[in-house]
């Protein structure tokens, strides 16, 4: 059967017997949607008794909060890369706080309501009890579907069932009656906070339970800058806007009923502590005590405490040693080192070959590690720090420019140029320091020419440009691709000291002298990072060197 982008899968199973059977149900879908999986909850939608079904409110209960957890703690596990949502505009409670909102009285769906994605594909788990209802049964489909929602014109439907029969009744307990749902309590105004870099699993059903809670209002506080600082990787992390737009094209789909408001989240309270039409704030196992910090200040404030509705976490099984054992962004950002971030910028002036890698970093990043690794692995190695002092040996165009520029006094008695000397005549100075370099960079870039142009005639495929000017100097024009490495500002400077026996202020100020991390990686196509262990390191070179494989034979296969 052929693949769609987008599909919306009808759960119609008993809310109690869907835990069990919502892993499969996923696996099943997931062979036939590439993109974007919604989810339309009708526990008991009979589609096979002939007369068209109609979409019913659900009250929001204590086994639909679970289920929801428990459905995106699968879908990391089975269908890790799809984009599943799960839509509650037909969750409401019955009560004043519900019907004040523009809801229409028992129907969910006045109008089909449109979604980010239009489904091309209706899925169902519906079980199918004669062969001969099929075409009957997904007709009904359809057209309750597309009461729902706006879909494709062309709108498919796929009855799961018959693959999901080898998984029904054989667990236990399907078959006992459901109990009386336990109502789930919900309020008026709910707030969350945090970071929602590369919304995941764990945000979602943080995000899908928060709106399950919040009958008008869901406010978010989103960290912005300086609640990043302490971020792993946070050179990584999404932008603001991005990260607003996405999350609300989420809440859109989910709920769209609630007044959504996003502001920026600069401390760890926000306006959580000052907004006396607040009720509840959803937090998790490790973000309670913050919950907790937030009353206070509230009580302080002389406003009510909030209920603290607490949710677990998601547990990651994809992990690894070095990640965390919870679904987090900081593990999918430590995943995309040695990825390809940004497709490489177009070169036809650049020979195919040798692909040139361009590797930059700040100090102490571990740059020259990387290069070496490339090295090993086969590229040819571009020192362009050994070259830098090529270019101020005697009879050099540099040296003679340099002389005249800065003086005889920096010759030592050998005639060689003090570069220690010179350092300090240029030093805080940046009229004199693009002096230099305005001598130096042209120079340098000139030797890195000549040593591609030898790896070509010698046959090479891959060199590797280690250079820590790469980007100030403009030698971009020089590489198919840039990759960058970075560290911690904290770990750079103790390394640093460690190295070069600096003191942590001179290191600092070496650091703050050169772009920061997250400059250099607005213009990285690949990111490294040697923060952890050197096997850490050199998985992470394996896999950015295999991926880079791939793409020169694209690009050879392409011409």
């Amino acid at each position: 059967m052929s693949m769609f982008s987008t599909g919306i899968l009808v759960l119609t199973s008993p809310l109690h017997t869907l835990p069990l059977r919502i892993a499969p149900v996923l696996s099943s879908a997931a062979q036939l949607v590439e993109r974007t999986l919604y989810v339309h909850l009708h526990p008991g939608l009979n589609l096979g008794n002939g007369s068209q079904p109609r979409p019913v409110f659900i009250p929001p209960a204590v086994d639909l909060s679970m289920f929801i957890s428990r459905l995106y703690s699968n879908a990391a596990d089975v269908c890790g890369h799809l984009d599943v949502r799960v839509l509650l505009t037909n969750v409401c409670a019955q009560s004043p706080a519900c019907s004040g909102t523009h809801i229409t009285p028992n129907c969910p769906f006045p109008t089909p309501q449109p979604l980010s994605h239009s489904p091309e594909v209706v899925l169902t788990d519906f079980p199918l009890q004669d062969p001969g209802q099929s075409h009957q049964v997904t007709q009904c489909l359809q057209r309750y579907t597309g009461r729902c929602y706006v879909c494709s014109p062309s709108l498919s439907s796929v009855l799961l069932h018959p693959q999901l029969l080898r998984v029904q009744e054989k667990d236990e307990g399907l078959n006992e009656p459901e109990e009386k749902a336990e109502p789930l309590e919900t309020y008026s105004d709910v707030v969350v906070g945090g970071t929602f870099d590369r919304l995941h699993g764990a945000h979602k059903t943080l995000l899908n339970i928060s709106c399950l809670l919040a009958n008008r209002r869901f406010l978010i506080g989103m960290c912005d800058q300086a609640m990043l600082k302490k971020k792993v990787l946070k050179e990584l992390i999404e932008p603001y806007s991005l990260r607003v737009k996405r999350l609300q094209e989420f809440l859109r789909d989910v709920k769209p009923s609630l007044l959504v408001e996003i502001v920026p989240l600069d401390d760890p309270y926000g306006v959580s502590v000052v907004d006396p039409l607040l009720q509840c704030i959803v937090v998790s196992e490790e973000t309670k005590r913050g919950g907790e910090a937030v009353n206070q200040k509230r009580i302080e404030n002389g406003l009510p405490a909030l209920v603290l509705h607490e949710i677990q976490l998601l547990k990651d099984a994809h992990h690894t040693e070095t990640e965390e054992e919870k679904i987090s962004s900081s593990s999918l950002r430590s995943r995309l080192l040695g990825t390809l971030l940004n497709p490489p910028k177009d070169t036809p002036h650049l020979p195919l070959l040798p692909y040139v890698v361009g590797l930059t970093g700040g100090s102490g990043s571990g740059k020259s590690s990387v290069a070496r690794q490339m090295e090993a692995l086969g590229a040819v190695r571009i020192d362009c720090d050994k070259l830098g002092h090529e270019v101020y040996q005697p009879g050099a165009v540099a040296y003679h420019k340099v002389l005249e520029e800065f003086g005889s006094d920096l010759l030592n008695e050998d005639k060689i140029i003090n570069r220690r000397a010179l350092g300090r005549k240029v030093f805080g100075n940046k009229e004199r320091l693009k002096a230099l370099t305005d001598i130096v960079w042209p120079e340098i870039a000139l030797l890195v020419k000549s040593r591609i142009n030898q790896a070509r005639e010698e046959g090479k495929q891959v060199c590797v440009v280690d250079a820590a000017v790469l980007l100030e100097a403009g030698w971009t024009d020089m590489v198919h691709e840039v990759w960058v490495t970075i560290i911690p500002d904290e770990e750079a400077v103790t390394r640093i000291t460690e190295r070069d026996g600096v003191s942590p202020e001179d290191a600092l100020r070496r650091l703050q002298s050169q772009w920061s991390n997250s400059k250099q990686v607005e213009h990285a196509n690949v990111v490294l990072s040697t923060l952890w262990e050197p096997e850490v390191t050199h998985k992470q070179v394996l896999k950015a060197w295999n991926l880079l494989q791939q793409r020169i034979k694209q690009r050879q296969e392409g011409q």
